[in-house]
């Protein structure tokens, strides 16, 4: 017997109207399930979901308050009466992202709520999954956390100082720098920011050795490391890299913060909270728990924006809603980052919510200032 292969084949009588039925047939089966939430036909392989993903309102948090009875913003190693008693609200914003949405779900985010939908690679993007998404979220977080720190005593005009917050197993730094150590020295050159760690070995290559200057449960201790190669899966972002002890192929496999060299600590104390959006508030309570006066004057202030290290503020995603999450939240200004203004005044408001233009944060305490004095403050217009 012989067989003839073929491009296509042609189809036998009946197939055609038999394949029809049962595609129409499976429909009401399919529409079925992504009614009731499903986001898979049991027992199949099928996806129900729809690749976008619904931004809205996200919970907002007063960050001179407390949660779950501990501050949201706790600050120790200080005296009494060196910490300022505050009032009113420095709130941080959040937006609440929804992923996994069937399309019935997607269109009713879309109908019956303000949510945005967007391409789902805006929040997840390609070939990254939602856990890689959200451990780079919290290692945002957590960055933002260390920049509102060092901006805030450089605001207030108290020393900082470096220490090892981690040490990756099996990096060049394992077995001989030590969590907790403080970093006062690169090869005999004094240090103070993870910057100028990060700078100083940035000028190095694999295959150096590195000595570092270490203090150590009160004693003044030297290390020498030699330096390996940069991880591929870190190359590429100048902010891992300098976070991980290094500056371009130079590894020397630690995560370093600032910190206050005076003795203070600051701590942050909000969970389940991703991304770098919360830092300016974050500095801001900062400041106001160690600076006489309060910032707020007695006000519900809310706002957002990244912060670097030498106070700059920058711009953010869903500006809109965060906006919208804090006047329905009792907020009556909001510190806008200056680039996110065209965006926030595209949308009207429900109520009478003032929106102050920030790009630094000695400009958003001099904002807040000048509006408790009464004074005029530039807004976002």
């Amino acid at each position: 017997m012989k067989f003839r292969s073929t491009a296509s084949t042609a189809p036998v009588p009946g197939s055609r109207r038999r394949t029809r039925t049962i595609v129409v047939g499976a429909l009401p089966v399919v529409v079925l399930f992504a009614l009731t939430g499903m986001t898979r036909i049991p027992g199949t392989d099928v996806d129900l979901t729809v690749p976008f993903a619904a931004e809205g309102e996200g919970p907002t948090f007063n960050t001179l308050g407390e949660v779950d009875g501990v501050p949201v913003v706790d600050i120790t190693g200080v005296d009494g009466d060196e910490l300022d008693q505050t009032s009113g609200n420095l709130n941080m914003t959040t937006v609440a992202v929804r992923t996994k949405m069937t399309l019935p779900q997607m269109m009713g985010r879309w109908l019956a709520s303000d949510d945005t939908v967007v391409p789902l690679e805006t929040v997840i993007p390609a070939n990254s999954s939602a856990d890689e998404v959200a451990r780079q979220n919290a290692a945002a977080f957590a960055s933002s956390e260390s920049n509102a720190t060092v901006a805030a005593m450089n605001h207030l005009g108290r020393p900082l100082e470096t220490v090892i917050y981690d040490v990756s197993d099996g990096a060049p730094a394992d077995g001989t720098v030590k969590t907790n150590d403080v970093v006062t020295s690169v090869d005999g050159d004094r240090v103070t920011l993870p910057s100028d760690i990060s700078d100083a070995i940035g000028g190095k290559k694999p295959g150096d050795e590195v000595t570092l200057g270490i203090r150590r449960d009160g004693r003044d201790v030297t290390e020498q490391v030699t330096l390996g190669e940069m991880p591929e899966e870190l190359q590429g972002d100048a902010d891992v890299e300098a976070a991980s002890g290094g500056n371009g192929r130079a590894y020397l496999g630690v995560t370093m913060v600032a910190q206050p060299a005076d003795g203070i600590r600051v701590s942050y104390n909000l969970r389940d909270i991703g991304g770098p959006s919360a830092g300016l508030m974050f500095s801001l309570a900062v400041v106001d728990k160690l600076s006489p006066g309060e910032l707020s004057g007695g006000e519900f202030v809310a706002g957002t924006g990244t912060i670097d290290a030498d106070g700059t503020v920058g711009p953010i995603g869903g500006i809109t809603h965060k906006i919208a999450a804090a006047e329905h939240a009792g907020a009556t200004v909001f510190l806008v980052p200056r680039g996110n203004c065209d965006e926030a005044t595209s949308k009207s408001y429900d109520g009478d919510i003032t929106l102050l233009a920030v790009d630094s944060l000695d400009g958003a305490v001099k904002a807040l200032d000048a509006r408790n004095a009464g004074q005029d403050a530039e807004t976002c217009s």
